[in-house]
């Protein structure tokens, strides 16, 4: 499945649109993460711990919106985005939602 940014796909037709498609997902680490990197702020740098937690977040909720978008038979996902937002001190939900659509290859 192409899944973008924009809203077109290049050498691509969309056909129909089948609609709005998401995945979301709420992360905490567990404490002692929490407190190394509550140790981090003290010294700077980047906090791993925080960096790791929410890559894992963005990689759950691609997957969530694409089963999503599988269900509906699309062909593809258009205009994708993330947003991001603390629920509780050191746990965040990272929601990624876009388009879903029908596509045939220009030429085909």
């Amino acid at each position: 499945m192409l899944i973008i940014n924009s809203d077109q796909l290049e050498g691509y037709r969309i056909t129909e649109y089948l609609g709005l498609v998401r995945g979301n997902t709420i992360r905490a680490k567990h404490i002692g993460k929490d407190i190394i990197a509550g140790l981090r702020t003290l010294v700077g740098g980047e906090i791993k711990e925080y960096t790791e937690m929410l890559m894992e977040a963005r990689n759950e909720s691609i997957n969530r919106m694409k089963a999503h978008a599988e269900k509906l038979e699309a062909d593809a996902i258009i205009n994708v985005r993330f947003v991001t937002s603390q629920v509780m001190a050191g746990a965040a939900e990272l929601l990624a939602y876009g388009t879903a659509v029908k596509i045939e290859k220009i030429g085909s």
